[in-house]
């Protein structure tokens, strides 16, 4: 993770900084800011040479097949016992091509991920689903701090007069607004409302401390709920009280803020990729999709194994929409009052339901090591013989020291069902350790992503652990990026897009950027909406419209979406 005064500084000549593991190892190329990237175990900083970038690439490149090779070898030793052990598996989690709704609810409350509220449309994230949690907002914390904003927090009540000072804010939110009108028996002299979002409350504050150009950029994110009054609720995916953060920039010109909403969603787009293994699309938005207020709004889109899209992250350019409306101004150089320009960016506990129904199967969750509660599972096989736990807590001393995230089954359930529990909940990695294991001076570990099992000797399974985890990793990133692409397809008419959309598709498809054809074909199709316009496609000569058959204006992407 970047030190951000030595960033600055390196990057303008061949150096840049990157973390170091423990081992030194695993290092990664992530081309979109052309940084080195590694895992989130990471202990000092060290300097590499831009020129040899290349190298380092090469010897990440062998560290990674040789990872392949020993699972192409261990495959056919255990491929038997997996395929035996595939009727014992836990049954009481619908099949996903059976129904898929009711898979997803079926994992998200069997894996105790949540359970549902009293309250119609919220839900309790439980401790397992709430370390998840815990450990994609800490990581995504430290990549909002590396972008300079510091946290804050905000009221959840919200004058009324305040979300009424912005028309297409007030219009936008209007049917989700939850509003408390009392105190007791006493009527409040305002109406409040309790927070959908903050641009209100923290644009008032803003015009209060912003005085001069000196203090800008000012970057504030805070950590907190929002209450969105949903018709239609599912866990994690639409509900009316959800966790958040959302980070609120304030500029002195029109570019440096524009480039900061657009930083920010390339901030989003990485982290997904690399620790949630989600290979999102990014794009900007329509002007129907666009949120509520913004002068420009960017997605950022992640297709569901059922061929749905999830929105997991927006980003705005809000102009000088709230700054006016909220008079939050500084003065310049010449010592000239002006409003300044604002940018908004939000993702929420809507990352847990997409890591569940990206990478999720018919045993139940598949959780991407740098994000999972547990990493590594440790069971200990006739646990009650001499020797078998003293070496369970042998290993886990070993693993936690270099900081994985290690747990021992030791309940008196059965082996088996010990196994079929970690599947299920998703822990990356599972080691299994028995007498007869001991006598051998070894071990088996298996990988929750391939339910592949390799025996493994006691002395090296520090590095053999370092290296799975992080071949698991990056093996779920590129499976769910191969299914994303097998399921993007092009369509030159509406019976193409249709067609397409119904066989479980993303469509790239032209379009005439018209709000009632927009309209016309979510209707037509029964929930089809534009998702966002892809920064990376260009639009081919004398195209039209996929509905209208008028001129095509961009070439956007089409989809069912929750």
């Amino acid at each position: 993770m970047f030190i951000a005064k030595y960033h600055k500084k390196l990057q303008h000549n061949n150096y840049i900084l990157i973390p170091r593991t423990f081992r030194g190892k695993n290092l990664q190329l992530v081309t979109k800011h052309n940084l080195l990237y590694t895992d989130i175990y990471m202990k000092t900083m060290i300097i590499v040479d831009k020129k040899n970038t290349a190298k380092t690439e090469k010897k990440t490149t062998t560290a990674a097949n040789t990872a392949k090779n020993t699972v192409k070898t261990t495959t056919k030793t255990t491929g038997k016992t997996a395929a035996a052990s595939d009727k014992k598996f836990v049954t009481d989690i619908t099949a996903l091509l059976k129904n898929f709704p009711q898979w997803y609810t079926d994992i998200v409350l069997k894996t105790e991920l949540c359970d549902y509220g009293p309250v119609k449309g919220t839900m309790v994230i439980r401790p397992y689903g709430f370390a998840l949690w815990e450990n994609i907002r800490n990581a995504l914390d430290v990549q909002l701090k590396e972008r300079e904003y510091q946290n804050s927090y905000f009221p959840m009540l919200i004058p009324s007069s305040f979300i009424e000072k912005e028309k297409e804010h007030v219009a936008g939110f209007a049917p989700e607004l939850a509003t408390v009108t009392h105190v007791g028996a006493e009527a409040l002299p305002e109406k409040l409302y309790i927070r959908p979002t903050s641009e209100t409350i923290i644009g008032n504050m803003l015009s209060k401390w912003l005085q001069s150009y000196k203090e800008l950029p000012m970057k504030l994110n805070q950590w907190c709920n929002v209450v969105r009054w949903e018709k239609t609720t599912r866990p994690f995916l639409r509900t009316s009280e959800f966790l958040w953060h959302e980070a609120h920039a304030v500029f002195a010109d029109a570019k440096t803020a524009k480039k900061n909403a657009l930083d920010d969603l390339y901030m989003y787009e990485n982290f997904m990729r690399n620790y949630l293994a989600l290979p999102v699309l990014i794009g900007q938005k329509s002007e129907k999709e666009k949120f509520a207020g913004a002068e420009t709004t960017y997605g950022v889109e992640a297709m569901m194994k059922d061929g749905k899209s999830l929105q997991v992250g927006t980003s705005h350019y809000l102009g000088q929409n709230f700054s006016k409306s909220f008079n939050i101004k500084f003065t310049d150089a010449q010592k000239t009052a002006r409003h300044a320009y604002t940018t908004s960016v939000g993702t929420s506990t809507r990352l847990i339901g997409a890591l569940v129904m990206t990478h999720g199967d018919d045993r139940g969750l598949v959780l991407p090591p740098r994000v999972a509660p547990i990493q590594v599972i440790i069971v200990p096989v006739a646990q009650h013989k001499p020797g078998v736990l003293n070496v369970a807590e042998n290993i886990k001393r070993t693993l936690s020291n270099l900081h994985y995230r290690v747990a021992i089954d030791d309940s008196d359930n059965t082996p088996g069902w010990k196994f079929n529990q970690w599947e299920m909940k998703g822990v990356p990695v599972r080691i299994e350790v028995g007498p007869r294991d001991i006598e051998n001076n070894e071990c088996q570990i298996s990988r929750r992503d391939t339910l592949i099992k390799t025996t493994v000797k006691l002395n090296r399974i520090e590095r053999y652990v370092a290296d799975l985890l992080e071949n698991i990793q990056q093996t779920m990133l590129e499976n769910a990026t191969q299914n994303r692409d097998k399921h993007i397809k092009r369509a030159k008419t509406f019976g193409e897009l249709k067609k397409a959309i119904n066989a479980g598709n993303f469509v790239l498809a032209p379009w005439c950027n018209c709000t009632e054809c927009e309209e016309a074909i979510k209707t037509e199709t029964n929930g089809v909406s534009t998702r966002v316009i892809p920064f990376d496609t260009a639009l081919e000569k004398n195209s039209v419209c996929v509905h209208c058959g008028k001129p095509a204006k961009v070439e956007i992407l089409f989809a069912k979406a929750y």
